[in-house]
């Protein structure tokens, strides 16, 4: 199982998150946040993007590879067809369903979830935990080459966003207040998954 080393906090960017301040105007913003969609905190998460986010390199035996990601492109007509309006506002439009809303927020069966947009594989059972915050959460993607972070700066905070690496759908945002060994929740919106269970 591959899990994402680049991830992991520093001591000092621990300390730095611990002792910011947060204004009264974004704690605000903040609190009509969490009753949209996951939380932000007002807390700065972009040292959570990996250096490379785009072709991913892996080292093997005889060095640095590029894993190339079969990228899947449509027009705006053809996910309107494809995805239901929910979907599409999620996936393409980076909205947030409600919290408690996902079928998947309680699944507690053994199987791998999927990009509702592509069918890539975003996320297994395995890395699934109870984070009591209304949308599925996992403490670790299914691999490094399933998801893209990126920075996510709207309504005054700094988040990132979790995309998926093959079609380029809005999953979710990820923290760092999540169990070991990662210490991440990827708080992703269930209407973007898919489930395919383990037989």
């Amino acid at each position: 199982m591959i899990y994402l080393r680049s991830f992991k906090l520093t001591d000092e960017a621990k300390g730095v998150l611990l002792n910011m301040k947060i204004n009264v105007g974004i704690l605000i913003i903040a609190a009509g946040l969490m009753a949209a969609g996951c939380s932000g905190d007002g807390r700065d998460y972009s040292h959570i993007v990996p250096e490379a986010v785009g072709a991913v390199n892996v080292e093997n035996q005889s060095g640095s590879t590029t894993v190339m990601i079969d990228r899947v492109e449509r027009t705006e007509a053809e996910w309107r067809e494809i995805l239901t309006q929910e979907q599409y506002k999620v996936l393409r439009e980076e909205g947030t369903e409600r919290p408690f809303s996902s079928k998947y927020n309680d699944n507690k069966r053994e199987g791998v979830y999927h990009c509702a947009g592509c069918g890539q594989p975003l996320f297994r059972s395995d890395e699934k935990f109870d984070s009591g915050s209304g949308w599925p959460s996992f403490w670790a993607p299914y691999s490094e080459h399933s998801v893209d972070l990126r920075e996510d700066s709207k309504f005054f905070m700094r988040r990132i966003e979790v995309h998926c690496k093959r079609c380029e759908g809005h999953l979710g945002h990820v923290f760092d207040d999540g169990p070991a060994p990662t210490g991440l929740r990827f708080c992703i919106n269930g209407i973007a998954l898919t489930f395919k269970e383990k037989k």
